[in-house]
């Protein structure tokens, strides 16, 4: 895999090479900011978020026989895995596309994979990681990493969350395929750099009460724009989800304040209503190619102090 500067930025002139095939149902525009909540009724929901170009997407799976991670209802169903479901498909897409899941992707794919299911024993389930960490590694080349702290961006960007803490895991791997999600309350962490914590994500309801109905509060505003910026002059994107429900009228509402305020990720479950919405209103300010590749080493804060920063492409 090139390193940042040349890596997915460097194969835009490969749309020659790309198959006939790809290019045609590739058509519609890459929508960087649209996250599909897809849900665990849904066995199969790849193929509608690639069809409506969303940019990434939430899968829960959880552990079954022979190691394997299943999505869908009930119990585990022979060739209902996160391996034949998604990530095959994701990776077969991006090798015929030298490198691409779209033509105009300039950002990586964003796949968050939940962790749940009726075990919660702490073993089982770090097992289970350590199954995805050797399916990942299968397509090393395609993935978003870290190595010694430092970000390289690919077609796909892995982040686990759920009911496995895997921080400690991933924070002992000097090279990691797949990084740990985060929450506002991890900006300036020493514990959670942006190397390892490259995305924070929260439920809109954590923090707000607004639902879209009526106009948002001032105070409300402002608090939005600032963790947001907050988030990114610490070096991370924002992933925004938990969203109130409501008319697709309010719910377009919401999507619009969040594009506003410049969230990198919108995350709903609502994904026809948000794909159409972002085409109209695309989010401000993205992509954003600039942010540091490192941690904040910090230790006597300095509010004043100058933010060294070094180029790459997010994650």
């Amino acid at each position: 895999m090139a390193t940042l500067a040349g890596g997915l930025a460097g194969l835009a002139g490969a749309g020659g090479a790309v198959s006939v095939a790809v290019l045609r149902r590739s058509r519609r525009s890459w929508l960087t900011s649209g996250h599909a909540l897809t849900g665990p009724a849904l066995a199969d929901p790849l193929p509608a978020v690639l069809k409506l170009g969303l940019g990434g997407m939430t899968v829960r799976v959880f552990p079954g026989p022979r190691g394997e991670l299943f999505l869908g209802p009930g119990a585990p169903q022979p060739g209902r895995t996160l391996r034949r479901l998604v990530l095959g498909p994701l990776f077969n897409r991006a090798i015929a596309a030298n490198g691409r899941l779209w033509p105009n992707q300039q950002t990586p794919f964003r796949l968050v994979v939940e962790f749940g299911g009726q075990n919660r024993d702490p073993q089982a389930l770090l097992r289970a990681y350590r199954m995805l960490d050797r399916q990942l590694r299968d397509h090393a080349d395609l993935l978003s990493r870290s190595r010694d702290g430092v970000l390289t961006a690919g077609a796909v960007t892995v982040t686990v969350t759920g009911v496995v803490d895997v921080r400690d895991l991933l924070a002992a791997q000097p090279e990691r395929y797949a990084f740990a999600d985060g929450t506002f309350d991890d900006l300036g962490s020493r514990s959670a750099p942006p190397d390892l914590v490259p995305m924070v994500s929260e439920c809109w309801s954590w923090r707000f009460g607004w639902d879209g109905q009526d106009p948002i509060t001032a105070e409300e505003r402002h608090q939005l724009h600032a963790l947001v910026r907050a988030a990114h002059d610490d070096g991370r994107t924002v992933r925004i989800s938990g969203l109130p429900d409501g008319s697709r009228k309010a719910r377009a509402a919401v999507w619009s304040e969040l594009g506003a305020a410049g969230v990198d990720v919108i995350a709903d479950g609502d994904l026809t209503g948000l794909a159409r919405h972002l085409r109209r209103n695309p989010v401000s300010g993205t992509p954003r190619p600039h942010l540091p590749t490192r941690a904040v080493r910090r230790t006597v804060p300095r509010p004043n102090a100058p933010r060294a920063v070094v180029h790459h492409e997010q994650v």
